[in-house]
């Protein structure tokens, strides 16, 4: 992937560089900041904040909603103080990055833009308009890599030639090459000139966003920030010692440590992989080594290949027919969509988790995975629809990550296996066996016993009247029959795939 090459140092002279924030919200492991640092030029950090970013999808979701908009706020917030108490500030800007960044330059009369590079097709937009329009005034626009666990640079083949399949992928990078060590945050930076405008942080209103409302049912609360994930990464690892079994316990659905809660972060850039695979070889060499430690870095080594995916494919990951180009004819039923959204459904599983979703922002990526292969395999519903839902809603949202898992829940993606679904009720009943998580965000459903919750439409007359439940009235029948919709669905996708051999 030599088109990664490292970027050059900067002169030992110069009259300044300006650091282009962006979902990198760190001081530590943050290669463009550590070269200007390292430089002994006048360094200008800066964040933009782009329009774009709350507009609306093609179906009509608000972009980016209120709590991945409150993280992004806290992120930068913090962000700020840490380059304050290192001696410089955080300029904060609104506008298009392409129109804003090189006013700036020219104002500041800067020599140099450092920043990192993004696998999004938007963002690499924005990256190709910038250097066009730093060009035209003789400035290089310089790009770092440092949103992966492993630099492209290092992989063991090209971009071109990047597997189509996972394990093909995992087995040729694991063992052959490893993660470089992170930079360290710098202790001083320059300050920057008194005169110069900082700029004040947005509020939610600016983006026509109400507050979030904390819910009560919450088991866990986000705070935005580089300070905030570091406490998460040492209160996970070190304080409550979680690391020795998060391979058994990672797909459980309702304790907050039942996770490592560390994608919110990570898609910020607010803790970098290669920063948390350093405490994963720390907590190894002190603790233990075992599956749960190996299992953390392969969900990472997961993240990196969506982003050579991402970056591989483009477009592609955005098409109707995804990766594997399957003319499957999508429904858009807004009724039955909706039903969807609310956590209506009828079936618990799925309900639980939009109404969590739509509440926190969050669900754990077992629910993601019901829930999309719920709304894809059972009600035959545009796959982009909930992807987009998910964009706007998501507090941990990221594009390769994403749009990635979605092409692969459909049966369109890289690496699909076929019409692989998930059975909503086995998995409730596997990953939540006492109703634990059902009866959380769904009140209704408390009165139910453990071995009849996870299908409350079975109940009979009398059950309902016993449990203090009513199908259709203090809990929503289900919207579609769960076996005959799978095997109609089945039938769509294998016409679909008849097609395209």
């Amino acid at each position: 992937m030599s088109s990664f090459a490292d970027p050059p140092p900067l002169a030992a002279k110069g009259s300044g560089v300006l650091v282009w924030f962006r979902c990198d919200l760190r001081m530590q492991d943050h290669e463009p900041l550590w070269l200007a640092a390292q430089s002994g030029q006048a360094v200008v950090p800066v964040y933009c904040f782009d329009p774009r970013h709350w507009g609306t999808t093609p179906f009509g979701f608000a972009k980016t909603a209120a709590f991945r908009s409150q993280f992004l706020l806290e992120s930068v917030a913090d962000l700020r103080a840490s380059l304050q108490k290192s001696g410089s500030n955080l300029l904060l800007r609104r506008g298009d990055p392409e129109q804003v960044l090189p006013s700036l330059v020219r104002q500041l009369g800067l020599s140099a833009v450092y920043a990192h590079a993004l696998v999004g097709t938007e963002e690499a937009s924005v990256e190709a308009n910038l250097r066009l329009a730093l060009a035209s005034q003789g400035i290089p626009l310089h790009l770092c890599w440092g949103h992966t666990l492993y630099h492209p640079a290092d992989l063991p083949f090209s971009l071109e030639r990047l597997p189509e399949v996972f394990t093909t992928f995992r087995k040729q990078v694991e063992g052959t090459t490893a993660p470089r060590p992170p930079r360290p945050a710098p202790p001083r930076l320059p300050p920057l000139p008194p005169d110069l405008e900082m700029g004040s942080l947005p509020r939610l209103a600016d983006w026509g966003l109400a507050d979030p409302v904390a819910d009560e049912r919450a088991m866990f609360r986000w705070q935005g920030g580089e300070t905030a994930g570091l406490a998460r990464l040492h209160h996970y690892f070190w304080d409550q010692d979680r690391l020795r079994v998060y391979k058994e316990t990672r797909n459980g659905l309702l304790a907050a440590d039942d996770s490592s809660k560390f994608s919110a972060w990570l898609a910020l850039g607010c803790l970098s992989a290669r920063s948390i695979h350093e405490q994963v070889q720390a907590y190894e060499a002190r603790c233990i080594r075992n599956n749960s430690t190996y299992w953390l870095v392969f969900e990472l080594l997961w993240r990196d290949y969506f982003h050579w995916i991402a970056l591989k494919h483009g477009n592609r990951l955005f098409r109707p027919s995804g990766l594997q180009g399957l003319p499957i004819p999508w429904s858009i039923d807004w009724p039955r969509f909706e039903r969807w959204q609310a956590g209506t459904t009828g079936y618990p599983l799925v309900d639980a988790c939009m109404q969590e979703l739509a509440a926190t922002g969050f669900i754990s990526n077992r629910g993601r995975q019901n829930v999309a292969s719920f709304l894809t395999k059972n009600l035959g519903i545009h796959w982009q629809m909930g992807a987009e839902w998910f964009e706007s809603l998501l507090i941990d949202y990221d594009v390769a990550s994403n749009w990635g898992n979605w092409n692969y829940t459909a049966g369109i993606g890289n690496d699909a296996r076929g019409f692989r679904y998930f059975h909503i009720p086995k998995q409730s009943r596997e990953y939540d066996p006492q109703g634990d998580y059902l009866k959380h965000w769904l009140p209704a459903l408390q009165g139910i016993p453990s071995a009849y919750v996870h299908e409350p439409y079975r109940l009979t007359a009398s059950q309902q009247q016993q449990y203090g439940v009513r199908l259709g009235v203090s809990y929503p029948r289900p919207v579609v029959d769960l076996e005959k919709s799978l095997r109609a669905q089945e039938r769509i996708y294998q016409t679909a795939l008849s097609q395209t051999r």
